[in-house]
């Protein structure tokens, strides 16, 4: 067989289409059996990374202790972005959260759906018509990345704002990119040199012959988070980091309305007296 690029007969890029979503679909149908399912990760420098798709299906207990922590945090009507296959969405549903999941794959959505998750197709930060308001933004399983870069981030941040109740919290895991190691320095410095924050990536997940399209993910630093949210209608309220590694928790807040301010009153009017003058 030929490999002559230019009389090979077979395509050199790959179909473009749901593959998280049939990674996801094809280990739930085994029952999120460990390594039943491969997601494969492809950066734009053509680095390769897997890792096993029954993550996206643990439980609480088998959470990080700081995920765990952040998580129980939501309160009131919650939207999960990234929902994937309703890893935090059905726990919260089981406690009586109402919960809606909004997740750019359909299949993710069509998992969510089997598990009992309202889930919906959209991602940040066009929003789909009709999802209402929300007392929680839950950017977790490392979903801060989500906010895609710092020129990207206030269109996100502004987005989740807008879908939101006055005093709304958000709630986020992340995961600082160090110095890169050896594996990441050259495309850190690569980034660096074109203008980009340091962790920012773009990339795609592959399923044999099938891709997404590229996107942007940011593994940012918690002092560049803290920039970004700086800049938005959010405030920081605590960033949490854990001991053992470079992963964090945030927890952002909207302000409350404020109350309407009533008029202030007015002093009674003085009757002026008239004396009667004496003759």
């Amino acid at each position: 067989m030929t490999t002559d690029p230019a009389t090979n007969p077979y395509p050199r890029q790959p179909h473009i289409g749901d593959a998280f979503g049939h990674i996801l679909a094809r280990c739930w149908d085994t029952g999120a059996t460990p390594w039943s399912a491969v997601e494969v990760i492809e950066r734009d420098d053509a680095l390769i990374s897997t890792g096993d798709a029954s993550r996206y299906f643990t439980e609480p207990e088998h959470w990080p202790d700081l995920e765990r922590h952040v998580w129980a945090q939501a309160t009131g009507r919650i939207l999960d972005v990234g929902c994937g296959g309703g890893r935090h969405a059905v726990p919260w549903s089981a406690q009586g959260h109402e919960v809606t999941g909004l997740d750019p794959s359909p299949e993710a959505v069509r998992v969510s759906g089997e598990r009992g998750v309202k889930a919906v197709v959209g991602s940040v930060p066009s929003l789909p018509d009709g999802l209402g308001q929300f007392d929680t933004i839950a950017l977790l399983g490392n979903n801060l990345g989500l906010l895609a870069g710092p020129a990207q981030a206030p269109a996100v941040l502004a987005a989740l704002a807008a879908v939101t109740r006055p005093g709304a919290r958000l709630i986020g895991s992340g995961t600082d990119p160090g110095d890169g190691g050896t594996a990441h320095a050259a495309y850190h410095a690569c980034n660096l040199r074109r203008g980009r924050a340091r962790g920012q990536l773009r990339i795609r997940v592959r399923d044999g012959a099938t891709a997404t399209p590229w996107f942007e993910y940011w593994l940012a630093t918690p002092d560049e988070l803290a920039t970004a949210v700086a800049e938005s209608a959010w405030t920081l309220e605590s960033l949490d980091r854990d001991p053992t590694g470079p992963d964090y928790v945030v927890r952002l807040r909207l302000p409350a309305q404020a109350a309407p301010r009533r008029a202030a009153s007015r002093p009674p009017a003085r009757r002026r007296e008239t004396r009667r003058r004496m003759i």
